[in-house]
């Protein structure tokens, strides 16, 4: 078998990855395709490890060990990701990426004056509510 075909595949998969990293917004999805992009360099590695043993007699495979330590890596990552996920579901009601943002800081906090400015219109505005 020639190096192109699992090196093309390898490609889409990692080009379908990036994309779900990018466009999707569901931490969950977002996760299923980190281990896209995990697998296909998973797919690389064995190949080229395949390509290059055909080359030498004696090898370590060290591709085909690496594609092992790479899988025990992903499955530690969806394990405490899919946790913090779960966590964040629970304790928001969603897990939309974009809504996930610390609801203690409004829009207007942005530097340390941000506070007392708070604190001053809160002031005033109960002042108005006795007044």
């Amino acid at each position: 078998m020639h190096l192109a075909y699992p090196a093309v595949l390898a490609a889409l998969l990692f080009c379908t990855g990036l994309y779900g990293v990018l466009a999707r917004r569901n931490a969950i999805l977002v996760l299923m395709s980190v281990e896209l992009m995990l697998n296909a360099v998973n797919l690389n590695l064995v190949a080229f490890d395949v390509w290059l043993s055909e080359a030498a007699q004696d090898t370590l495979h060290s591709g085909q060990a690496l594609t092992l330590f790479t899988i025990a890596i992903a499955a530690a990552e969806i394990g405490i990701g899919l946790a913090i996920v779960l966590a964040v579901h629970r304790n928001r009601g969603t897990s939309d990426i974009d809504k996930l943002r610390d609801t203690a800081e409004g829009p207007e906090a942005d530097g340390p004056d941000s506070d007392a400015a708070a604190a001053q219109a809160d002031r005033a505005g109960k002042a108005e509510a006795a007044a």
